[in-house]
């Protein structure tokens, strides 16, 4: 029985079946998680091309694209909303499939819902199933590989639960999907290319969306796959694709982002202003910034003068140094304005990274740094520091809260804020119209160019 027969028979079962409170709970957070990334997302660069492509390529439809009063059918909704929820690297993630589920399976759920009828359990279900099997697939692999190659199988898990695809088409939309997925070996396994850079692709988050969808519209209308496609013990742990699923729980054990930026430079961010808070030393007084960290997080590009807006996210020496000038809020969210700074640059050009074998031994089941600060004279070193929002340490629901409306404070208006916060509140209290009519009604000035 091919691995994708096997993911297709979960789905068919999973669909019937309760989803347990502390997994509704989950898929409620991942919920809010996403709104948070995706508001202040609107108006990155990515984002606006996708919606200017989408409305000349996929026109007509009544399925909206979030906070911009503008509707597409399913195919156009979900690559905007993806491309939105992606934009900043602010959406969720998990440590061992190594890449980012919610900003492609959230979207593709809501759109699906709203075309389907689905009630609240339904949608909280079928987003459970999406991390599920799109994050079965993405552990399995025996290499690494960009969100893009494996978050597809969420998506068409998630549309096949909330569309009730038979089994034996399902199992072609997977195949269809898992083929059709956009090329992201230049920053997977294998011979290494140049470090990644940062640009709006965001590892074909969105783009492994739409080609997903399409996936399963083409295995409902008759066309087939390749069946044998994860079938490969070279490539994949078979055993994760078997048994294993619906046990693994993969949606509870998610981490969260407070910085907009790649997770690779979250561990530094966070040391450093544990050593600002602690030490207060002045921005003008660093005489240098020493990084202890792991190799995953020495193979982004990491220019202390980043090429573009994008690419500030892959930059450690320039987040750092962000960070030490302006506070703790220089990255949530990251704006234009934080491009080309001559202070910036300046102060990034004094950061050093260093490979901490002891540290790469431990990733990426964590992903950890140490920060030394040399200022005035006077060496601060940090302890060992993990990002926050681990899904060892998850955030509360407060905390998330606060995510968006700090995430959103120059996108969204504190009324529109409320709207959404209170959506999400009475999505967790069972009800998810109201944040249905919200992502559709609420118009951001930003989205409008």
């Amino acid at each position: 029985m091919e691995a994708v027969r096997r993911l297709a028979a979960y789905v068919a079962k999973a669909r019937e079946d309760p989803l347990a409170d502390d997994l509704r709970e989950a898929a409620c957070r991942v919920v809010l998680d996403l709104v948070a990334a995706a508001l202040p997302g609107i108006d990155a660069p990515g984002p606006r091309a996708v919606r200017r492509v989408a409305s000349a390529t996929t026109a007509g439809g009544t399925l909206p694209i979030w906070f911009t009063g503008q509707r597409a059918g399913l195919a156009g909704a979900i690559w905007c909303n993806a491309s939105a929820a992606a934009a900043l690297d602010l959406d969720d993630g998990h440590r061992i499939a190594r890449g980012h589920p919610g900003a492609a399976i959230v979207p593709a759920a809501f759109a699906a819902a709203e075309e389907s009828g689905a009630t609240t359990e339904e949608l909280l279900r079928a987003i459970a199933i999406g991390y599920e099997v799109g994050l079965a697939v993405g552990a399995a692999r025996r290499f690494y590989a960009n969100t893009g190659m494996w978050s597809g199988y969420g998506v068409v898990a998630a549309l096949g639960a909330l569309r009730r695809t038979p089994p034996d088409v399902l199992a072609h939309a997977f195949a269809i999907a898992g083929i059709s997925a956009p090329n992201q070996l230049h920053a997977g396994a294998g011979p290494l290319f140049p470090a990644q850079e940062g640009n709006d692709v965001k590892e074909g988050i969105a783009w492994s969306s739409l080609t997903a969808v399409n996936a399963l519209l083409l295995a409902e209308a008759g066309h087939s796959g390749p069946l044998a496609l994860l079938d490969q013990a070279e490539h994949f742990r078979l055993e994760q694709l078997g048994d294993g699923l619906g046990r693994q729980r993969y949606i509870a054990r998610n981490y969260m982002k407070f910085h907009a930026c790649c997770r690779h430079v979250h561990a530094p961010v966070d040391a450093l202003l544990g050593l600002a808070a602690e030490h207060r030393f002045a921005p003008e007084s660093i005489e240098a910034i020493e990084v202890a960290t792991y190799a995953g997080a020495l193979r982004i590009a990491n220019r202390p003068q980043p090429g573009g807006f994008t690419d500030i996210q892959f930059s450690i020496p320039y987040c750092l140094a962000l960070v030490a000038i302006d506070g703790p809020g220089a990255l949530l969210p990251l704006t234009a304005s934080a491009l080309d700074r001559p202070d910036a640059v300046a102060l990034a050009r004094k950061v050093s990274l260093h490979l901490d074998p002891e540290l790469d031994a431990r990733f990426p089941a964590q992903t950890l740094s140490r920060v030394t600060v040399r200022s005035a004279g006077r060496a601060f070193t940090s302890p060992v520091t993990a990002p926050r929002g681990e899904a060892s340490a998850p955030p509360s629901w407060s905390e998330l809260e606060d995510k968006l409306r700090r995430a959103s404070r120059f996108a969204a208006t504190p009324a529109q804020q409320d709207q959404l916060i209170g959506a999400c509140r009475r999505l967790r209290d069972g009800d998810h119209a109201p944040l249905l009519g919200a992502l559709a009604a609420i118009r951001l000035d930003s989205a409008s160019g």
